[in-house]
């Protein structure tokens, strides 16, 4: 016997707009959770997610390409680059916070890893383009992932599905390739490529570290207040680290209008990047934005050829194909990731659980014998 409690005008359209959920088992019979998915909604929901993806997206290959030009220009101020990002983040964001007047939700000193860690690898990717092509930067990037996959496991306790693991073996599968193609069997772009490869490839680690502590901080407290402390120490440390190792190099160069620009380039798309990504992976996770990323390695290849007017070997096309593949595998497999903690209960299905506190009155469910 089958028992429906639905709302009379929504019911006829259950198997058009919604979604059912399993849930646990109440008095006998066994729970449906009705979710309605109206297609114009959803639409404009996804939409707009394309958009903010696309904005993260752009943001990352015009930082990328700001520094390959300063570069050119025989400017080599990593430090002094992202300086000026986190000063764009303690003006906007430590404002907002300030204007707020709440105390912090995390403690100031933990922010201070999560500075210095940001700070390296801002450094390392940066210098990396003094040694190897904006192609090379930007592919091996990705190795973002396979960081961010151990670090969640080992101190986050996420799970991971076997095709998950899949899709970024098949990502480090296809970076190995740029690294192939960089070790001088088809012939990478830059002067030392395998150094700026080592340095993309080590400062991802602090990335990861990085946005692990970032999304950890974000999803349990302020998002606000997260970017504003980032900036503030990202601030202090690279001010500590530039009178050490960048002074004397700042103090040589001839600023110009074109390496102003391009500083004011690099400050205001790396600000685009910090606001908008931590907004973009809160609110459709990690599929949107890995997927939104990927594009800023085609707009690598594309400033390689237009502007720099140098050949991508295919051994790059295929890499990069090879990356969308894993990319893809890792997102359409994503779900959401549920703690190991979780299991301790004893709890043989999770997503039970997670329903289990829904109000079963709410008028939306079906029950079935």
């Amino acid at each position: 016997m089958v028992e429906t409690r639905c709302h009379p005008i929504t019911f006829p359209c259950i198997d058009l707009f919604s979604k059912g959920r399993l849930m646990k088992k109440s008095n006998g019979l066994q729970k449906f959770d009705i979710s309605f998915r109206w297609n114009k909604k959803e639409l404009l929901r996804l939409l707009f997610l394309l958009f903010l993806g696309q904005v993260v997206s752009f943001s990352s290959a015009v930082s990328a390409f700001c520094s390959s030009l300063l570069v050119d220009l025989g400017v080599d101020l990593p430090l002094t680059q992202s300086f000026f990002t986190y000063a764009l983040l303690v003006l906007v964001f430590g404002s907002i916070l300030l204007f707020r007047r709440q105390k912090l939700a995390v403690p100031w000193y933990w922010y201070i890893p999560l500075g210095f860690v940001d700070v390296q690898g801002n450094y390392l990717v940066i210098k990396a383009f003094q040694f190897s092509s904006i192609t090379s930067v930007t592919i091996l990037d990705c190795w973002t992932i396979p960081w961010v996959m151990i670090l969640t496991w080992i101190f986050l306790r996420t799970r991971y599905s076997l095709w998950q693991f899949l899709g970024a073996a098949v990502c480090v599968v296809g970076l190995c390739l740029v690294l192939l193609s960089d070790a001088g069997v088809a012939g990478g772009g830059g002067d030392k490529p395998l150094l700026g490869d080592l340095l993309v490839i080590i400062g991802t680690i602090c990335y990861a570290m990085s946005n692990v502590g970032e999304e950890f901080c974000v999803k349990k407290k302020d998002l606000v207040e997260v970017v504003a402390m980032l900036g503030v120490f990202g601030m202090l440390v690279s001010i500590c680290e530039i009178s050490l190792f960048e002074r004397k190099t700042l103090e040589e160069v001839k600023w110009t209008a074109e390496i102003i620009s391009l500083f004011a380039g690099f400050a205001l798309s790396s600000f685009l990047f910090y606001c908008f990504a931590p907004f973009v992976l809160k609110m459709s996770g990690a599929t949107m934005f890995n997927l939104s990323i990927l594009t800023s390695d085609m707009w690598a290849v594309v400033i390689r050829i237009f502007f720099y007017h140098q050949q991508v070997d295919w051994i790059y096309y295929l890499a990069f194909g090879v990356v969308a593949i894993g990319l893809i595998i890792y997102s359409i497999t994503e779900k959401d990731h549920v703690p190991t903690t979780a299991i301790a209960d004893g709890g043989l299905n999770i997503q039970y659980e997670a329903l289990s506190q829904e109000n079963p009155a709410s008028g939306n469910e079906v029950l079935v014998a």
